[in-house]
């Protein structure tokens, strides 16, 4: 143990030897991971144990009549006090005995659950997930106390053994995707996931570096993670991330935010009509722009308007591009900067660049127009990776654009539905509900229905239990 663990060498492995009831003991632990005051008195239970107490079933009756603890078990291979132990729990080996006591008294080094930064919402919980998973599960378990509520722990990791916890409901969810989730994560050979969450996905699903649409949710929201769980979803925990993983989704379920759920129907559905046309904006208002301002004389006399009133010193697809990439600069910038000063980041970014380009004839006015509006779109959109992989498909759409005219512009649009067609997150069809047409659930993914007429969960997911509710009978 001492060997393989570097003791003395690293000095948050602590190990203290003792003699009780005339057995030599030695007791493991990870400084910083176990909770000293519960380690203490356990200490002093053992230490009252006389030589008589552990002449019989010595191991037995420590574990029993001693180490009063709801989490006592006992193992008898090394790697698994090897991961007992670095995971935080307290490992005691008692001479003589072929098995060593597990006791956990962990206690994480955590944050308290706060609501995330980018899924903020008027009115609701406030509460998110943190780094520590058994927080994330309790955080689950607090919203849905169904006895078939499960939780399968997997290690991925030769070297990390991260915990993975694969959250689905037995009796809902279609247990053939499951299977597979489980395997494809058990059949992970590498030395460690650091990138928790994102290395997960790429593993199971396969990176395709050409395709830039998440074929995967995120949420650090449990409200949004117990949704789908009744929907027939399956949420995929990675200790040391705060952000679970929603598999199988579709394109639609990344445009639905929980504000919308939070508001009256009415208003709901008002809020998810302007979010489609936010995000509608933020891909193809610019490449129409710029075939518009590259072919004036097409345009009906009511769009005359439309063009460059003060062309700049450089052609229109360079603006846009440098315009474009001033604003992701700006974006990583922001992540960067320290908040006291990233209000001074925005108005030099926003008066000082954006104006002086303009005076010194590097953009044109209607350039940093454009682009303003597109950006807005692309913040409105709820989930991030989708937005990254709208940003993508506008600049795809611009060059293409600048090729073709307005031919140009129809070949990139048919280019990326033809993407969008062949993606599939496990399975399911990323363009369901449209393409196969279902048209029960494009109603649902278009506007925000009362919650009383969400009887059925989504088809494509093949549910054991399709029902939500009793359909109430008109009298």
């Amino acid at each position: 143990m001492n060997k393989e663990l570097g003791v003395p060498d690293s000095f948050d492995i602590v190990l203290r030897e003792m003699s009780i009831g005339g057995k030599k003991v030695a007791i493991y632990s990870v400084n910083g991971m176990v909770n000293t005051q519960v380690v203490s008195l356990i200490l002093e239970a053992l230490i009252d144990l006389e030589r008589a107490d552990l002449v019989v079933n010595a191991l037995s009756k420590l574990v029993k009549g001693r180490i009063v603890n709801l989490q006592v078990s006992e193992v008898e291979t090394m790697d698994k006090i090897f991961y007992f132990l670095l995971s935080g729990p307290m490992v005691i080996l008692v001479e003589g005995q072929e098995k060593a006591i597990i006791v956990d008294v962990r206690t994480f080094p955590a944050r308290a659950p706060q609501e995330p930064d980018i899924e903020k919402v008027t009115r609701g919980s406030r509460d998110g997930f943190v780094e520590t998973m058994v927080f994330n599960t309790a955080l689950i378990r607090r919203r849905m106390r169904d006895p078939k509520l499960r939780m399968k722990l997997v290690q991925v990791g030769t070297r990390s053994k991260t915990d993975v916890c694969v959250a689905y409901i037995e009796d809902v969810t279609n247990l053939e995707l499951v299977r597979k989730i489980t395997e494809e994560l058990q059949g992970i050979q590498v030395d460690g996931i650091p990138m928790a969450e994102k290395s997960v996905e790429e593993f199971i699903l396969g990176s395709k570096f050409w395709n830039p649409y998440p074929r995967v949710r995120y949420t650090e929201r449990p409200d949004v993670a117990t949704t789908h769980l009744l929907e027939g979803h399956v949420i995929i925990i990675v200790d040391t991330s705060p952000s679970v993983i929603i598999a199988p989704v579709t394109y639609w379920h990344h445009l639905q935010h929980a504000e919308e759920y939070r508001q009256e129907p009415i208003v709901g559905a008002y809020l998810r009509f302007v979010r489609y046309i936010g995000i509608f904006v933020s891909v193809f208002l610019l490449p129409l722009w710029l075939a518009g301002a590259l072919n004036p004389d097409v345009l009906p006399e009511w769009l005359k308007w439309i063009g460059v009133s003060q062309p700049g010193k450089v052609g229109l697809l360079p603006q846009i591009l440098i315009a474009e990439f001033g604003v992701d600069l700006m974006r990583m910038a922001a992540i960067h900067t320290p908040s006291p000063l990233s209000t001074a980041l925005g108005l030099v970014a926003t008066f000082m660049l954006g104006d002086i380009a303009i005076k010194v004839g590097l953009f044109t006015p209607e350039i940093v127009m454009y682009i303003a509006i597109v950006s807005v779109g692309t913040f409105a959109t709820p989930s991030y990776e989708l937005a990254q992989a709208n940003r993508l498909a506008r600049l795809f759409l611009v060059i293409m654009t600048f090729i073709g005219n307005f031919i140009g512009f129809g070949i990139g649009i048919i280019a990326v539905f033809i993407l969008l067609l062949r993606t599939k997150s496990f399975g399911v069809p990323y363009l369901w509900p449209v393409i196969p047409f279902d048209g029960k659930a494009v109603g649902k993914a278009l506007f925000r229905s009362p919650v009383t007429l969400q009887n059925t969960r989504p088809s494509i997911l093949k549910p054991q239990d399709e029902s939500r509710q009793p359909q109430k009978t008109k009298k």
